[in-house]
């Protein structure tokens, strides 16, 4: 039976934690100069973008090179699936042609389609709900920093959106406690905070100091997302006060990180200062795409 990965709610903390451990081997073979096995030799990625990207397609084109594979980029411009070719014919006839898809676009439903009539595994690289892939590397940067994730306090602030869905199910799986602060009107998925409130320690409020206070991890995102560069204006004053910046961060732990998935936009949800001072850990974040990435595709195509 074929494996896909579509949200952190289908994998089991076990299987989280493999991924994570493989991730780890992975960086560790290239850090150290040792060739990776060529899992991937002589397969093929599809990739299928209708959200622009840097870092999901750098990252898993580069990957699938490494380990002796070959990716594919897709626009949906260009695919027959942007003039209205059903998804499930175009992942029947993907299926025939490549090893693997991995697909950034806006609907949760149409990847979920697409991995149904799919026979080969099929990645979310971003969808409007779920944000698995980075969440992944998220937590392969906070066990770097933090050793573990026993009794951490992951404190998000801003749009209760995809990235603030996927934290809550991957924190709250590897044992982390969760704080969301965002205005009323922002919060997540009302299912997901169900699901928090039932699994894990999961608290939802709108004051920024609150839930900040003794946070080990501090996590932000643009207050506008793609597709959402309509509602800029209105967002920017509904999001006044949900900063991140250094006064702010002197209620969280002495040693705390500030992750930010990117891009950022700087003076807006969080302060040019407050980046730079942890830019370190935002960097390692994104390089760490790559090798989560990495333990993704050997799992699902090795």
């Amino acid at each position: 039976m074929k494996k896909d990965f579509l949200t952190l709610l289908d994998k089991s903390e076990e299987e989280i934690h493999e991924l994570l451990n493989l991730a780890d081997q992975l960086k560790y073979e290239q850090k150290n100069g040792l060739p990776h096995k060529k899992n991937l030799a002589g397969k093929t990625l599809g990739m299928i973008f209708t959200k622009a990207s840097t870092r999901t397609r750098v990252s898993f084109e580069v990957g699938m090179y490494q380990l002796g594979g070959n990716a594919l980029f897709l626009s949906g411009n260009d695919l027959q699936i942007g003039r209205g070719e059903p998804i499930k014919d175009t992942a029947r006839v993907l299926s025939r042609y490549l090893d693997g898809i991995m697909i950034r676009t806006f609907k949760q439903s149409d990847v979920e389609q697409l991995a149904e009539y799919a026979s080969i595994p099929v990645i979310n690289g971003l969808t409007d709900y779920a944000h698995p892939c980075q969440v992944l590397a998220d937590l392969m940067t906070i066990r770097e920093y933090k050793g573990s994730f026993d009794n951490l306090k992951l404190t998000f602030v801003g749009d209760g959106n995809n990235m603030a869905n996927s934290l809550i199910v991957g924190c709250i799986k590897m044992g982390m406690n969760v704080t969301i602060v965002c205005p009323e009107d922002y919060k997540p998925d009302r299912k997901l905070i169900e699901w928090g409130k039932k699994k894990g320690k999961l608290t939802i409020t709108q004051d920024v100091i609150e839930g900040m206070r003794g946070a080990d991890v501090v996590y932000t995102d643009v207050w506008a997302s793609m597709g959402q560069e309509g509602e800029a204006e209105k967002r920017k004053r509904d999001f006044e006060g949900y900063q991140v910046n250094l006064d702010n961060m002197a209620y969280t732990k002495p040693g705390s990180i500030l992750l930010h998935c990117l891009p950022a936009h700087r003076g807006e949800e969080v302060t040019e200062d407050c980046f730079e001072e942890h830019a370190k850990e935002i960097f390692d974040e994104a390089e760490n795409r790559l090798h989560a990435q990495k333990a993704i595709l050997v799992t699902l195509m090795g």
